[in-house]
């Protein structure tokens, strides 16, 4: 009853939020049905949890920042962002703690939170996670759309990953997990320890429970359940984009387990449906969330009907009934009340104080580094000094993006490049951005001639290779209208600054073939009045980010050591089918 009436109280909360309705990907169809994926964005390795009628999915965010998304709905097929359970920049992770961070240092590409978990135990949620270079960790709040705690060092080590937590009926816990081949030096093996009750702390040996080498390789991502008296892990195995979903079962939480396919790509077109979430509704039925790997666009996630079968979980559809489904393109809905359709955030008016949800930035990020302007709707992006050893935009931390909403949409942004005072000669740069391993942007220049916008590209960006530049066309400048045209005492005159007329960017993104064939291209255009939009540059061949999908959004920096920079100010993006 304790925990109906904390959901019912949580459902209110996240109801309050403002819930978008995508114009770019709908998975509700008509006569109660839905289409896969249900969310066609990237969030890697999702995982989900039930209190009362209520969902709470959180994924992957490796270095990206504020980390940890988190999502909730109350039906399984429409999500929203209601927070991150990282989300101060001194908090991120222990090896920050206590400490100035180091904004000028170079990207970590791909490494921090890898594989989470998400449980509600005792009145608390509870969310763990890996980092390979640094071991297991946890963080916990009482509100999964407000603050969440400090991160807590569950188990220190190099190349534990993909953990999660189980609170046996006698009071005792344990802690599952894999480990990464990149870092451990070997793969293919689960393990579970013993926790203390709190949760906070590994207290006996982590030991191997599975081998995976001879059936199963590549078997990772623990998620850790206990139904009818057995014990289950389940793990994807094969692989990110040609894998399957093993379950493993014991009696005893060490072991001996044995092994079961209970989803695989069978004769549909959904390439390497594994890692994911069971969860069994308040009406008693049982789904399945996992993603896929769609390449440039991430790994989106799909839901799965499921049935147990002789204390199996069979996911999807078993239609040849062989007890192992094939993953579904479409299905009739979970029998589960639902609170409208819609997706996760996409457009932003900048109309707030705070930073919409869907933004995040290429690592430990600084409150130094952006400004909600409320009053006058805006987004503004102030110059950060670039990092030690800058070769491309790849390494800038200060990048502020959203993931790729579906595979076809256009996203339009009006935005405004205001330079350094004594801007000419300068080199600073600010714009609007496609960024993967690869990367194309609209950027803003400041020449010794003025600003310049120029078309950009960079291949294998993240090897630090050179960026090209295709287009270059010169833009007017002009004076920023008052407070900087009023007079002032002398000692009040604030800095006048010249700005461009405001540009209106906008890119398309379109995709091709299917599955494993899958590949993106996008095509960038500009306009002075929002109204004729003319091509800049050949398309452009979208790529991946290290364990990420491609993402969109916007970037300011300076060269040079200074005490300012230019503005970027951004007044909204829009995105459409």
């Amino acid at each position: 009853m304790k925990i109906f009436a904390f959901s019912l109280m949580l459902s209110a909360v996240a109801t309050m939020l403002p819930a978008q309705t995508s114009k770019t990907w709908n998975p509700n169809l008509k006569n109660g049905y839905y289409q896969n994926p249900v969310i066609d964005a990237d969030y890697s390795d999702p995982d989900v949890c039930r209190v009362g009628n209520d969902y709470y999915m959180t994924s992957s965010s490796f270095a990206c920042f504020p980390g940890l998304q988190i999502l909730h709905s109350t039906d399984l097929v429409n999500w929203k962002i209601i927070g991150h359970a990282l989300t101060n920049e001194y908090d991120v992770l222990p090896e920050f703690a206590g400490g100035e961070l180091d904004w000028h240092k170079r990207i970590q590409h791909g490494n921090y939170v890898w594989a989470p978990s998400i449980r509600y135990h005792d009145g608390w949620f509870y969310i763990y996670c890996g980092d390979p270079d640094q071991g297991l960790f946890m963080t916990r709040t009482q509100d999964p759309a407000g603050q969440w705690e400090p991160m807590v060092w569950v188990m220190k080590g190099k190349g534990l990953i993909d953990c999660c937590p189980l609170w046996d009926e006698d009071g005792k816990a344990y802690l599952s997990h894999g480990c990464a081949g990149s870092r451990a030096g070997v793969k293919s093996v689960l393990f579970v320890a013993p926790m203390n009750a709190e949760g906070t702390k590994v207290i006996g040996p982590s030991r191997i429970v599975y081998d995976g080498h001879e059936d199963q390789p590549t078997i990772e991502g623990t998620k850790f359940y206990k139904r009818n008296g057995y014990y289950y892990i389940m793990s994807p195995a094969g692989g990110v984009k040609y894998g399957w979903q093993v379950e493993l079962r014991s009696k005893n939480p060490y072991g001996p387990y044995e092994e079961y396919v209970g989803l695989a790509q069978g004769k549909s077109k959904v390439n390497g449906p594994h890692q994911g979430a069971w969860v069994d509704t308040q009406n008693g039925e049982d789904w399945f969330l996992h993603f896929q790997d769609k390449h440039a666009y991430g790994r989106v996630v799909h839901l799965q009907p499921a049935k147990w079968v002789n204390d199996w979980l069979v996911i999807g559809d078993d239609a040849d009934g062989d007890g192992c489904g094939d993953a579904v393109a479409k299905w009739k809905k979970p029998n589960l009340p639902s609170s409208g359709e819609f997706q996760p955030a996409e457009d932003d008016e900048f109309d707030s104080i705070d930073l919409g949800l869907q933004w995040q930035f290429e690592g430990p990020y600084s409150h130094y580094w952006y400004f909600c302007d409320a009053n006058k709707s805006r987004l503004r992006l102030y110059g950060v000094q670039a990092p030690e050893g800058f070769k491309n935009l790849a390494d800038l931390q200060n990048t502020i993006l959203q993931k790729f909403p579906t595979e076809n949409f256009t996203a339009t942004a009006k935005v405004k490049f205001i330079p350094n005072p004594s801007y000419k000669n300068k080199g600073e740069e600010a714009g609007f951005i496609i960024k993967g391993q690869d990367y194309a942007a609209i950027k803003f220049v400041s020449t010794a001639n003025g600003v310049a916008m120029r078309y950009v590209t960079c291949k294998d960006a993240m090897k630090g290779k050179t960026e090209t530049q295709h287009v270059e066309i010169p833009l007017e400048m002009q004076q920023q209208p008052a407070p900087y045209t009023q007079k002032y005492a002398v000692d009040d005159i604030p800095q006048p600054r010249y700005a461009t007329s405001d540009v209106y960017v906008r890119v398309k993104v379109k995709s091709s073939g299917t599955g494993n064939q899958i590949k993106s291209q996008a095509q960038f255009y500009y306009s002075l009045d929002n109204k004729k939009f003319t091509s800049i540059g050949e398309p452009f061949a979208v790529k991946e980010g290290k364990w990420i999908g491609a993402k969109v959004g916007f970037f300011n920096f300076r060269p040079t050591v200074s005490t300012d920079g230019a503005f970027l100010d951004v007044d909204w993006i829009r995105f459409e089918k």
